[in-house]
């Protein structure tokens, strides 16, 4: 949620006995859930529960009228007309295309590519259903101060059916009120542990401005259940979080539980060491406790980029240019890399960039600053390196770029600045050039490709799924402001993207994978009857992605070692610094780059 910019969300709990029982109702106090258990006379009479849901109708009902339904869908038709228009001169099988557009029950403002095939978004329960004020429960304190998860099937299709609500642990917030409700885990931190679960840190408590929640939780895709953990050591909201070499989850920054304004320096380990790493899908960690590491990372700035790199150090990028530390997990220290060639950079992507069979040894740092279409690489080793790199079209922010399974890049989304699309913040309507693609060649070159159906700013995501194709989601403000029913539940969107190489002909088909675990530097096989026209087997980590920030990226070439009719040899990587513990999307790409779906492996024993 921005913590700037933000308009003051009002609620109808004001006027709920009025509305309901012609009674005089209570005022709310300043700062607290207005729209919460709704008025003290109402809820005397129908129940807490049933008071606060009446609010919430009402609230709905009065952002319709004030952003009246006729008026998404215009815009919705409107931009669907506009993206025919634009992509009509570019061919798929060179730019790829857009195709599925659908509605999904979550705005996807956190998204995670699960080792089961499925998607899992989470975000919070809305509050507001007018694009031009703040959509969720940032200032909040009570109940609608609350978190809400789905799991989207994509082998399910795109309809309704696709998706499962999977709502996270209810909690008891210390915000005053210990009012229960659904863990307001949103704009947390998160990354992959090696046995496929999602580390979930942080969350927002509520109060002006937000402040940081000190909640842990693992998501199990196996059990599709959430599960609790003992509490950080302090409150953060927009943290950021990477997997180590080791499989252990690091964390660093986010907003400390005294509110926005107070990042906190202090850094965290889960688990603590001394406790298991998780590693067997059966291995919950449950009530587990993280620990502080000794050196601290004092970020000025929320969500910077983490990086684990081959050479097994934790590099954090932070937004301002002088702060670009390089940590080390097993000696516990930090030490200053070169400043950032450029400015304070916002909500703007990162990427390790692939090396082939070796883990990343550099990232590339793009976006974040509309007024500087430069790219910028930091090598890693002895002592860092910065480069100015190939420059994007134009300067962008709140963007998203992927690694693709042929080791090119895509980026999508993006916007002037925070809730600002070129007509000002809080202003649905959007430059056309905000909703083109770019791509970056094995060349390093960048060129522009298909725009995507809707805007998507702040708040936006992407992923790669295993068939190849690109999910792109998220902005909570754009979804509502082209909702063609306001009404249904369903306020969030999905798009999907077909890279070029879907474009190009028939695919490598990849049957049989081991089912165990791959160990390091092991020799395996794979079974595909297209082994003959195979040249390239990739493994693409899965994206787990909020804010533009996505440490879980990493794409790794493996060695192969022969080929006997169905049978392809492979070697992994060499060690878990090159590629930490975990599942990994294996692709196998023919002459012409063109991947078939991946099945995913397990890469690292214990």
């Amino acid at each position: 949620m921005r913590r700037l910019q933000r308009s003051v969300v009002s609620s109808a709990a004001a006027i709920v006995s009025a509305l309901l029982l012609a009674a005089t109702p209570a005022a709310a106090a300043p700062g607290h859930d207005a729209g919460g258990a709704g008025d003290s006379a109402e809820a005397a009479v129908v129940g807490a529960d049933h008071a606060r849901a009446h609010a919430e109708l009402r609230s709905a009902a009065k952002g319709a009228g004030e952003y009246p339904q006729a008026r998404r869908t215009g815009s919705l038709a409107s931009l669907a007309a506009s993206q025919r228009q634009a992509n009509s001169g570019f061919e798929a099988a060179v730019s790829g295309r857009f195709t599925d557009y659908f509605p999904s029950p979550d705005f996807g403002v956190h998204v995670a590519q699960l080792p089961t095939g499925k998607v899992l978004l989470f975000s919070f329960s809305r509050v507001e259903t007018d694009p031009t004020r703040e959509t969720g429960p940032t200032d909040r304190i009570g109940p609608t101060n609350a978190g809400r998860a789905y799991l989207w099937d994509p082998a399910k299709g795109t309809g309704a059916g696709a998706f499962k609500k999977v709502t996270p642990p209810v909690v008891l917030m210390p915000d005053g009120t210990h009012a229960p409700r659904p863990a307001p885990f949103f704009c947390a931190g998160h990354s992959f542990l090696p046995n496929g679960m999602l580390g979930v840190f942080g969350g927002n408590t509520g109060g002006k401005g937000g402040s940081g929640a000190k909640l842990s939780f693992v998501f199990d895709p196996w059990t599709e259940g959430w599960y609790r953990n003992r509490d950080m050591a302090v409150g953060r909201w927009y943290p950021s979080v990477v997997t180590s070499a080791d499989g252990r989850q690091i964390i660093m920054s986010g907003q400390s539980e005294r509110g926005t304004g107070t990042p906190t320096p202090v850094v965290e380990r889960f688990p603590a060491l001394g406790q298991p790493v998780p590693w067997r899908p059966f291995d919950i960690p449950l009530d587990i406790a993280s620990q502080r590491l000794r050196p601290d990372a004092p970020f000025r700035n929320d969500y910077p980029h983490l990086f684990s790199l081959r050479d097994g150090m934790i590099y954090g990028l932070g937004r301002d240019a002088d702060q670009q530390w390089l940590f080390d997990p097993r000696a516990q220290t930090r030490t200053d890399l070169p400043r950032r060639p450029a400015d304070f950079r916002g909500y703007g992507s990162a990427v390790p960039l692939p090396a082939g069979f070796r883990g990343p040894d550099s990232v590339l740092v793009l976006g974040g600053d509309p007024r500087d279409a430069n790219t910028y690489r930091l090598s890693g080793g002895a002592g860092g390196r910065w480069t100015t790199e190939e420059p994007r079209a134009f300067g962008r922010t709140q963007d998203d770029t992927l690694i693709l399974p042929d080791g090119t890049l895509l980026t999508v989304n993006g916007a002037l600045d925070t809730r600002n699309y070129g007509f000002g913040p809080f202003n649905p309507k959007a430059d056309l050039k905000y909703r083109q693609t770019e791509l970056r060649g094995a060349d390093g070159r960048w060129r522009l490709g298909p725009a995507q159906r809707l805007p998507r700013g702040y708040h936006s995501n992407a992923l790669v799924l295993p068939d190849g194709r690109v999910m792109v989601t998220g902005d909570e403000l754009q979804q509502i402001a082209n909702d063609p029913d306001i009404k249904d539940g369903m306020d969030g969107s999905i798009e999907i993207f077909e890279p070029a190489y879907l474009h190009r002909g028939a695919r490598p088909v990849l049957d049989r994978v081991p089912a165990g675990e791959i160990a390091h530097d092991a020799e395996f096989s794979v079974e595909s009857p297209t082994a003959a026209g195979v040249r390239r087997a990739v493994l693409l980590a899965p994206t787990t992605v909020t804010h533009a920030v996505n440490t879980s990226q990493r794409h790794l070439e493996l060695r192969m070692t022969g080929v006997r009719g169905r049978t392809i040899g492979l070697r992994a990587p060499a060690t878990s610094a090159d590629a930490p513990p975990g599942y990994y999307m294996l692709f196998l790409l023919d002459a012409k780059g063109v991947p078939g779906t991946a099945r995913w492996v397990k890469l690292g024993k214990r």
